[in-house]
């Protein structure tokens, strides 16, 4: 089997069971490293578009007249986008740091392809959780008021930070 494809089976793997993968990573072949370079970045895109969905900003954006349906998908790429290239350069540049001053001998990229595998909840939840939001609530997930008000949409705002704590469970 190749390594691109050992890699991508590694992605629903992490969520349950995640040492297996993380020990993984220890291997630095190049070809090894190179093969986990697409399953890390479609994994960090999908939870910065998640991360940026869960913001109070998307939850007023058709408070705006000018934001419709294809708008928002729009914005929510492109703040995914830089919510991911962020979150992956700084934050995992603050893993390596703190790996390191623990005795850790592992690299940089290392720590941002640690830090990609992480987040696969918050990849799960987008996959997951945000279809299910738009057929319970359409585009009142995107404005003030509306049917996501109360319990109901209380219940997606606690799923989806117990995803994120899944996350950062992962990553420590």
């Amino acid at each position: 089997m190749s390594p691109e494809r050992q890699w991508w089976l590694r992605v629903p793997a992490v969520l349950i069971s995640p040492t297996p993968v993380f020990a993984a990573m220890r291997d630095d072949e190049p070809e090894d490293v190179d093969a986990r370079q697409e399953p890390v970045l479609a994994l960090v895109l999908l939870a910065g578009i998640a991360a940026a969905l869960a913001t109070p900003t998307a939850r007023t954006l058709f408070d705006d007249p000018a934001y419709d349906g294809a708008l928002v998908a729009v914005w929510a790429f492109l703040g995914g986008g830089l919510t991911a290239f962020a979150g992956y350069f700084v934050i995992g540049g603050a893993l390596y740091l703190a790996a390191r001053s623990l005795g850790s001998l592992g690299d940089y990229r290392r720590a941002r392809h640690l830090l990609g595998f992480a987040v696969a909840p918050l990849a799960l939840s987008l996959l997951v959780l945000w279809p299910l939001e738009l057929a319970l609530f359409g585009g009142d997930r995107f404005g003030g008021g509306g049917s996501d008000d109360g319990a109901a949409g209380d219940v997606f705002s606690a799923l989806e930070l117990g995803f994120g704590v899944w996350a950062v469970a992962l990553l420590l």
